[in-house]
């Protein structure tokens, strides 16, 4: 599987998790310009999922997304904008539609999914095909990754933001991460997961 997932890193021109070193989607380096985009083996289906990006600390159980989460949000925008997105899923959060919000732009729309229903969104996922991004939150999109045959690695914290794993369903699980371009913060996990730090 490492040789799997080192060759689809070389073709599709990233810097994958040295050698040397275990493949463990908990570290990953920042990912420093780098952007996702499709390779000509990406029109599969490929699964981005991210927790929602910084809130304001408002008191309330739905805040919006602060100034560091709205920036952290045009950063996804900007590694996603060459993913050949198809669909944009989120929860039904403010937190969460602004995040989707960014990536989607004006060019597509922005579905709600429901997150108390992951087993469901997950064979969704798996019928439907395409590209699509999941925006979440810390507890679902593990959740939803380890529905989908990934590795999460190790729970997202409540001050993280910047994590966003690539997954390519297959049959058996992740097939790879086929589609990931353009540089540092590739880490290979186990089970085929690629995580970027953004």
């Amino acid at each position: 599987m490492r040789r799997r997932l080192l060759a689809l890193a070389l073709l599709a021109g990233c810097a994958p998790a040295p050698a040397s070193a275990p493949a463990r989607a908990s570290a990953p380096a920042p990912a420093s310009a780098a952007t996702v985009a499709p390779t000509s083996a990406a029109m599969e289906a490929v699964v981005f999922l991210v927790r929602h990006a910084e809130t304001e600390a408002d008191g309330t159980r739905d805040p919006a997304l602060s100034a560091a989460g709205r920036a952290r949000a045009e950063r996804l925008a900007g590694l996603l904008r060459d993913a050949g997105l198809d669909r944009v899923l989120t929860s039904p959060y403010a937190r969460t539609r602004a995040t989707a919000r960014a990536v989607a732009g004006d060019d597509r729309p922005v579905a709600e999914y429901d997150p108390s229903d992951l087993p469901a969104l997950a064979a969704r996922l798996r019928g439907e095909g395409g590209r699509v991004l999941v925006v979440g939150h810390s507890n679902t999109t593990p959740e939803l990754v380890r529905l989908l045959g990934g590795d999460p690695g190790p729970p997202i914290r409540e001050d993280e933001h910047g994590r966003l794993y690539v997954l390519v369903p297959g049959g058996a699980g992740v097939a790879g991460g086929a589609g990931v371009a353009g540089g540092a913060g590739v880490a290979g996990g186990a089970g085929g997961t690629v995580v970027l730090r953004y």
